[in-house]
C-alpha cells in the first residue's frame, strides 16, 4: 500500500479590476481596447502552517509576499513580467502585483483563462521553469528560494477575479526528539537521501535547522520506494537512517512531518503528521540504521553494527579495494558470512585496508559441507595491497567438514596482516588450519591465537604452511607448532602457561608494532587485548 497525502490549495491570489462600472461596458460586452489594463491584488498566500522559521522570515512558503519581486503572467499566447508590490500593513500577507508598460488588458465581460508562476526564468520568460531546488537548504535563504507556485489556466470569471495558486514543491519537516542512549540532540545534522535526480534535481538534500530540534526542506515531487533510506540523521560518531515501509508519495503542496526518536542503537519513527500545507495521510513504521558511514573521496566503509558490516562485505566481494574501519564491536551471531576475496592468487585477494581500531568481532560462524571444496575465514584471499590490522576475532566456529582449508583471519595471505588475533574453534578435516592464516605468502606481524585446530593435514597456531615472513607471534591452544615453513621465517612462540605466559606474549609483540596505533595489554581475562597507544 502507497500512503498519499493530499493537501488542498494553500494559497490564494485575489484578481481586482481597476475601478469600472457595468455603464462603462459596451453594449456588446466588449471593453475598449487597451483602457482596463489587468491589475492582480494578491491578497495572499494563505497557510496554515508555517515553518519553524524566525517570525521575520518573508517568503511564499511562509504565506507572504516579501521577497518576491515579479511573477509571470500569461494570458491567452501571451507572457508577461508583472511587478509584485507588497506592503507591510498586514505583514505582507497581501501585495499587487501590476505592469505598467504593455501590461494585458481585459476585453470584454466574458471569462478568460489565466497561468501565472514564480520564480520566472528571465532568459525566457514564456517557459514555466521545472521544480529544481537546492541541495544545501541549511541556510534560510537557500531553503526559500526552493519554493515554487504556479497557477495553471485557471478560469477568472470577470465579476469574481480569483487566482488559486499551489506550491509546486512538496515540504518535509523532522522534528528530532532524543532516544535510548541520548540525552540530547543538539548538534545533529539531518539530510533527505535516496531522491530523484530527474531536471537535475540534487539525490540528497541538506536540510534548514529551522529552530531547536526541527528542520525542513523543500523537494521535486517523487517517489521515494520503500525500503529505501529517505532520512539520515547524523549525531555524535553515529549515521542512522529511516527506511519507510510504504512508498513516500511526496505530492507537490504537501506537506510531511516526521518525528524521529534517535538511539544509540538507531532511528525509531514515533509518527508522521501530514498538517497544512494539509490533512492526509501518513507514514509510519520502524526506522532502521544501516550501521555504515561511506566516503567516497576514500573509497572507505565506516562501520559500527553487524549490518553495516555484512553491506561492506558484499560491496567488496564486487570491488576488492574497499576499505573499512570499524568504531564499534560487532556482533555476527547468527549472521551468514562469506569470505572476501579469492585466496588462489595474490590477484584475485582483498586489496584494500580493513582497520579493527582495536574492536572485537564475535559470533562469526562458518560451517560448510561441500564436496567440491569450500572454505571458512573472514577474507578467503588478502592480496598483495591488502592489509588487514588492529583486529580481534573472538569465539569463532569454523567447520570445514570435506573439502577446503580454515584460517582465522585468512585462508591465504599475500598482504600484511598485523595486530590482529583469533580464539575460537578452527576446523577443516580434509585440508589446511591455520589459527591467523591457513597459508602465508606475505607478512604477520604482532599477532596472537588461542584456541582448538582441527585439520586432516598439517596446522599452524599461526599458519599452516608458510612461504613469507612472521614476525613476533604467539599462540596457546592444542596447535603443536606455530607454523610449517616451506621457505620462509617465522618468529612464532607457543605460551604454554608455565616458562611463557600470555604477558610474554605481550612483552615480545609490542616492540615489533612501533609504528602501528595500537598495542598489547594484558586484559581481565588473561588474553592479550588491543589498547590504542596514547
Amino acid at each position: 500500500m502507497r500512503h498519499r497525502l493530499f493537501i488542498p490549495a494553500a494559497t490564494a491570489l485575489l484578481i481586482a479590476l481597476t475601478a469600472c462600472t457595468q455603464d462603462e461596458l459596451a453594449d456588446d460586452n466588449r471593453l475598449p481596447e487597451g483602457e482596463y489594463p489587468v491589475i492582480i491584488r494578491a491578497t495572499g498566500l494563505s497557510v496554515e502552517a508555517t515553518p519553524q522559521a524566525a517570525p521575520s522570515t518573508r517568503a511564499t512558503v511562509d504565506g507572504d509576499w516579501q521577497g518576491v519581486q515579479t511573477v509571470a503572467l500569461k494570458m491567452g499566447d501571451a507572457v508577461k513580467e508583472y511587478t509584485v508590490t507588497a506592503t507591510d500593513a498586514d505583514g505582507y500577507k497581501s501585495a499587487t502585483l501590476s505592469r505598467t508598460d504593455d501590461p494585458h488588458y481585459w476585453t470584454s465581460r466574458d471569462p478568460i483563462t489565466v497561468s501565472a508562476w514564480w520564480p520566472l526564468d528571465k532568459a525566457d520568460i514564456t517557459r514555466m521553469p521545472a521544480v529544481k531546488v537546492a541541495e544545501d537548504q541549511s541556510t534560510l535563504a537557500a531553503f526559500q528560494s526552493s519554493d515554487f507556485i504556479s497557477a495553471i489556466d485557471r478560469t477568472v470569471e470577470f465579476n469574481d477575479p480569483k487566482l488559486a495558486f499551489d506550491h509546486r514543491t512538496a515540504r518535509v519537516a523532522i522534528e528530532l526528539k532524543p532516544g535510548t542512549g541520548f540525552t540530547s540532540v543538539d548538534g545533529a545534522t539531518v539530510s533527505l537521501v535516496s531522491l530523484s535526480a530527474d531536471n537535475e534535481n540534487p539525490t540528497a538534500i541538506n536540510t534548514y535547522h529551522a529552530s531547536g530540534n526541527s528542520y525542513e526542506a523543500l523537494t521535486a515531487p517523487q517517489t521515494v520506494a520503500a525500503g529505501e533510506p529517505f532520512i539520515q540523521v547524523v549525531l555524535g560518531d553515529g549515521t542512522f537512517y529511516f527506511r519507510p515501509q510504504n512508498d513516500v508519495v511526496l505530492e507537490a503542496g504537501n506537506r510531511y512531518k516526521y518525528t524521529v526518536k534517535v538511539n544509540a542503537t538507531g532511528l525509531t519513527l514515533a509518527g508522521c503528521e501530514i498538517g497544512k500545507w494539509s490533512d492526509g495521510g501518513g507514514e509510519s513504521g520502524a526506522a532502521e540504521d544501516l550501521g555504515y558511514i561511506y566516503d567516497n573521496t576514500t573509497n572507505t566503509y565506516t562501520v559500527y553494527n553487524a549490518d553495516g558490516l555484512l553491506v561492506w562485505a558484499e560491496a567488496a566481494q564486487n570491488d576488492l579495494t574497499i576499505g573499512c574501519t570499524l568504531t564499534a564491536d560487532i556482533d555476527l551471531t547468527g549472521k551468514k558470512w562469506t569470505p572476501i576475496g579469492d585466496g588462489v592468487t595474490s590477484e584475485y585477494g582483498y586489496q584494500g585496508t580493513f582497520d579493527g581500531q582495536g574492536h572485537r568481532i564475535t559470533g562469526l560462524a562458518i560451517t560448510t559441507d561441500n564436496p567440491s571444496g569450500e572454505s571458512a575465514a573472514l577474507f578467503g584471499g588478502i592480496g598483495g595491497n591488502g592489509e588487514v590490522k588492529n583486529l580481534q576475532l573472538v569465539d569463532v566456529d569454523y567447520d570445514v567438514r570435506q573439502n577446503g582449508v580454515a584460517g582465522g583471519i585468512a585462508m591465504s595471505n599475500y598482504g600484511t596482516i598485523t595486530a590482529c588475533s583469533v580464539t575460537g574453534d578452527i576446523s577443516a578435516t580434509g585440508g589446511y588450519v591455520g589459527g591467523i592464516a591457513s597459508g602465508n605468502s606475505g607478512s604477520i606481524i604482532g599477532c596472537w591465537f588461542d584456541g582448538n585446530l582441527t585439520s586432516g593435514l598439517d596446522n599452524g597456531g599461526i599458519a599452516a604452511p608458510n612461504y613469507s615472513t612472521i614476525t613476533a607471534c604467539f599462540y596457546g591452544g592444542n596447535a603443536g607448532q606455530g607454523a610449517t615453513n616451506q621457505g620462509g621465517t617465522a618468529e612464532v612462540t607457543k605460551v604454554d602457561g608455565v616458562t611463557v605466559k600470555w604477558q610474554t606474549a605481550v612483552d615480545g609483540m609490542n616492540p615489533a608494532l612501533a609504528g602501528n596505533d595500537y598495542q598489547w595489554a594484558l586484559g581481565t581475562d588473561g588474553l592479550p587485548v588491543l589498547q590504542k597507544k596514547p
